[in-house]
This record gives structure tokens, C-alpha cells and sequence, in this order.
């Protein structure tokens, strides 16, 4: 059980939309592939609240959007776990030099960016409207 639990969930949350903020800012300026990096920690650090939320306890050290959400027991669209399992690559393709070249190759595209920013948009509100029926400290 954490003790500061609010300020533990208030931190995941306003991390993840400044995370997402970052992301449509690197997104105009053209970073694309470090905008679909900033679009895996809005998600991930959202799902982090809901786990916190919903558990009462700190959110495990794990990276991977899909395991967040099935540990966090929200259920998903087989869509939205689609989309979580390819926004979780944007997380290891971004940060290890093995795997940048192929993926700045593959996702530093404008529609690419384009495309993953309103996947992720969706998400999130869908995230957050549906934590807001479950957990009203998610809601403000």
C-alpha cells in the first residue's frame, strides 16, 4: 500500500501529458522517430496512474504497454492491444543503437508520426474517460 498515493498518481498523470505534449511538439519540428518515443511514455506512464489507481501500490518496472494494461485490468480492444504492442517497439527501437537505424528507416515519416500521435490521442482519452467512471482522482 503506498502512503502518498495521491501524489503518486498525480505524478504518472501530468507526466504522461506533458509526455504527449512533447511528442506533438517533436512531431511539427519534424523529430518524428523521437516523437513516437515521447508517445510511448505518455501511454505508458497513463497506464501507470491506472495501475496505481486501481492496485493501490507503486507501478511494476516494466516497459511493455500491453503487460501495463493486463496487470492494470483494463480491458482492451484486440485494436488497442495491436496499437499497444507496436507503440512498445517505439520504446526499445528508439533508445538502443542496434535497433535505430532500421527504425528511424521505418517510422521517421511525417505520416507515420501522424498516424501513431492520433493512435495514441485515442488511447489516452479513451484511458482517461474510462478511469474517470472507476477512479475520480483520475478525473480532474
Amino acid at each position: 500500500m503506498i502512503s502518498d498515493y495521491r501524489n503518486v498518481l498525480e505524478y504518472w498523470r501530468a507526466s504522461s501529458r506533458k509526455d504527449f505534449i512533447v511528442a506533438t511538439d517533436l512531431a511539427k519540428l519534424g523529430h518524428y522517430a523521437h516523437a513516437l518515443f515521447f508517445c510511448h511514455l505518455a501511454l505508458e506512464k497513463l497506464l501507470k496512474a491506472l495501475y496505481v489507481a486501481r492496485q493501490h501500490e507503486h507501478a511494476p518496472y516494466v516497459h511493455d504497454l500491453v503487460i501495463l494494461a493486463r496487470k492494470s485490468d483494463i480491458g482492451l480492444s484486440d485494436l488497442q492491444i495491436d496499437s499497444l504492442q507496436t507503440i512498445t517497439t517505439f520504446n526499445i527501437q528508439g533508445r538502443y543503437a542496434d535497433e535505430k537505424s532500421e527504425f528511424y528507416g521505418k517510422y521517421n515519416k511525417k505520416n507515420v508520426a501522424s498516424k501513431y500521435l492520433a493512435v495514441t490521442k485515442d488511447i489516452l482519452l479513451w484511458l482517461e474517460k474510462r478511469s474517470k467512471k472507476e477512479t475520480p482522482l483520475l478525473s480532474s
